[in-house]
């Protein structure tokens, strides 16, 4: 637009506002500048840029510090969410009874041990500074000149290209590594019939969905079975494969040798990273890296450990910032990183930069190289250096400033494997990583102590924590934690192994029950315990199933360790909902409504329902000499990792 039609906007008939007020008086015609006073044109438009430039440093500053919604209603309306009234929280009618008071007690404490007032007067101080080097920051770059900027641009795509380029030569020739004959990555049938021939059902339903993305999206990321097409999520960028990859280790296991070769075969032809991509490093970690560290340690086959490898040390420019937290997007030609716009003014996730230890310590292992262990170990430093709110792990976290974000916190999205992954790290290290041993067992105390609640028909259930307040809502993605709970219940604190074993059982029910509320037998995205319901989506776009494997994940890691038979009846109940709502002719799809008697088809077929829904499916019908616990960790993908024990360490010396 011109800047003759700007101006009109800074001005008004009379000759008042801005351009009168600056200006000197105005005729009768009301014209600007008919007075001796008045300013020319460039004068003006200078005042315009100035004008415009406070605008944008105001709004700038508001909506970009780490946590805009602190700024308002800290600076603006002089509150914190810690000390907001008592009155605002009412507890659902599943809440026990001293919840409510419980919650008051919370949000008191939760600003700053002791003064309310103290603790105000710190938030306060605190978004003050930020406030000012926001300001400095945006005034900096605007007093540069466009050729500056540029330059500058190129000067850090420069330094990134070279940092890739001496990332890329340390892995050219890859170490022998020793690796000892594995326990249990295939098992005989199962004596009794009835098992034998559900496990049977359950590889033909492998068949039919590998086989319809076969015939319907070879090479493209996922399958739509009601159009009989490919599809692509953003996730992946322009990476393709994630179901043939995500797919390798579940057809090694399953014995499908035929199905595993061809996928093999694509994995050395067309598996390719150089690619101008942006993509999600979660993601990408868990599917890809995961599906290759474990199709390598199951079959030995090199081209998955070198493509792991490779993959590896294109992720390795997402923890160029400031705290060392990664990226949540990576652009893998440039090496330039970024976050999700909508995470809390640019804050990376717990549930994301917390889900990369397991791969990256076994990259370092079979690359010979620590920087994978070096990038990991230093996310758990920045943790460690934190105070948590009360013992909690916040979701949103600035990588710039190294600090919280907003005090929300989960133990479904955008929580959910980092807490995992610590119990799992203990494990993985053979039982010799004691700091995340301790990091789970005092994240899983806090969990407890403040979002664990019972309903008032006795659903236990975990609840999430915003800024002190509970909402009581349990989404699917945090029906893993009753595994989880289980399988960490060994090694817990003296006298809590049947309690943590006791609590995964309460939450293998309540997720159960999610489940048998629906008309489909099949759970909802995210389910509620307040307004007079329990275990039951109030909100549409909570009423969706996706494939998801989170429950029988929870099945899984119960029969293993209880072999209470209940768990496989309930498995054998999803297969069946699976097989009469969700199995199309050219593949399996999600559903939009799983209250509906009607199905309503989402048209994706997943690639983690090949990676983890069937897998964790067929584990329950095998026999437990099949993947044995002990021996095998499970990334969050599903994907297979063997305890490094310290017997593969010796051996490796040895044969050194």
């Amino acid at each position: 637009m011109p800047v003759g039609g700007l101006l009109p906007l800074f001005s008004s008939p009379a000759g008042s506002g801005l351009g009168g007020g600056l200006g000197g008086g105005g005729g009768g015609s009301g014209r600007k500048g008919s007075g001796p006073a008045a300013f020319r044109l460039t004068e003006k438009f200078v005042l315009l840029l100035v004008f415009s430039a406070f605008i944008t440093l105001c709004f700038g500053a508001i909506f970009f510090l780490p946590d805009s919604s602190k700024l308002l209603s800290g600076v603006l309306f002089h509150s914190s969410p810690a000390l907001q009234p008592a009155a605002d929280h009412k507890p659902g009618p599943g809440a026990r009874a001293e919840d409510a008071a419980d919650g008051r007690a919370r949000r008191v404490e939760e600003g700053a041990p002791g003064d309310p007032a103290a603790a105000l007067e710190d938030n306060l101080a605190r978004i003050r500074e930020n406030h000012e080097r926001a300001l400095r920051e945006a005034k900096e770059t605007l007093q540069k000149l466009p050729e500056e900027i540029q330059r500058d641009i190129l000067l850090e795509k420069e330094k990134v290209a070279e940092e890739q380029r001496r990332d890329r030569s340390v892995f050219r020739k890859l170490p022998p590594v020793y690796l000892m004959p594995l326990i249990g990555p295939v098992d005989q049938e199962p004596t009794d019939a009835a098992v034998r021939n559900k496990r049977a059902k359950i590889k033909e339903m492998m068949k039919h969905a590998w086989n319809n993305y076969k015939r319907y999206a070879w090479g493209q990321n996922e399958l739509k079975p009601v159009s009989k097409e490919g599809h692509s999520s953003s996730l992946f960028g322009n990476f393709k494969g994630a179901t043939i990859v995500d797919a390798l280790d579940t057809l090694f296991i399953m014995e499908m040798k035929d199905e595993f070769e061809e996928a093999k075969s694509w994995v050395e032809e067309n598996l390719n990273f150089d690619v101008n991509a942006e993509v999600s490093v979660f993601e990408v970690n868990i599917r890809f890296v995961g599906g290759l560290l474990s199709a390598y340690y199951l079959s030995g086959e090199e081209i998955f450990r070198k493509k792991a490898v490779e993959l590896g040390v294109k992720l390795l420019p997402a923890f160029r910032t400031p705290s060392g937290i990664p990226w949540a997007l990576l652009n893998i030609k440039s090496g330039i990183g970024r976050n999700w716009p909508w995470a809390s003014g640019g804050s990376s996730i717990l549930a994301e930069f917390g889900t990369l230890h397991l791969e990256f310590i076994h990259l370092s292992y079979l690359s010979g190289n620590p920087i994978f262990a070096e990038k990991v170990m230093n996310i758990r430093r920045v943790l460690n250096n934190l105070e948590k709110p009360q013992g909690l792990y916040p979701n949103y976290l600035n990588p710039s400033s190294g600090q919280w974000a907003q005090y929300h916190v989960s133990v479904g999205g955008l929580g959910d494997s980092f807490y995992e992954y610590l119990l799992k790290s203990w494990l993985m290290s053979d039982k010799t990583d004691l700091e995340a041993k301790k990091m789970y067992f005092d994240a899983v105390k806090a969990i407890e102590t403040h979002l664990i609640r019972k309903s008032s028909n006795g659903l236990t259930y975990i609840a999430e924590w915003k800024g002190g307040l509970l909402e009581h809502k349990m989404g699917h993605l945090t029906c893993f934690a009753g595994g989880m709970f289980a399988l960490g219940a060994h090694d817990a604190p003296k006298g809590l192994t049947e309690h943590y074993l006791q609590l995964g059982t309460e939450i293998a029910r309540t997720c159960h029950e999610s489940y048998n509320r629906t008309f489909m037998k099949l759970g909802p995205e995210a389910f509620r315990f307040d307004g007079g319901v329990e275990a039951i989506a109030t909100r549409q776009n909570e009423k969706y199933y996706i494939l998801r494997p989170e429950v029988v994940e929870t099945y899984m890691y119960m029969w293993r360790l209880t072999h209470d038979p209940k768990y496989r009846k309930w498995a054998w109940e999803v297969v069946e909902a699976l097989e009469n709502h969700c199995r199309l002719k050219g593949g399996y799809s999600g559903l939009r409504d799983v209250y509906l008697s009607r199905e309503s088809y989402d048209d994706v077929q997943q690639s983690f329902f090949l990676a983890e829904t069937l897998k964790y499916l067929y584990l329950i019908f095998s026999d437990d000499d099949l993947l044995p616990l002990k021996h095998w960790i499970f990334n969050t993908e599903a994907h297979l990792l063997p305890v490094l024990s310290n017997n593969i360490k010796k051996a490796e010396v040895n044969d050194q």
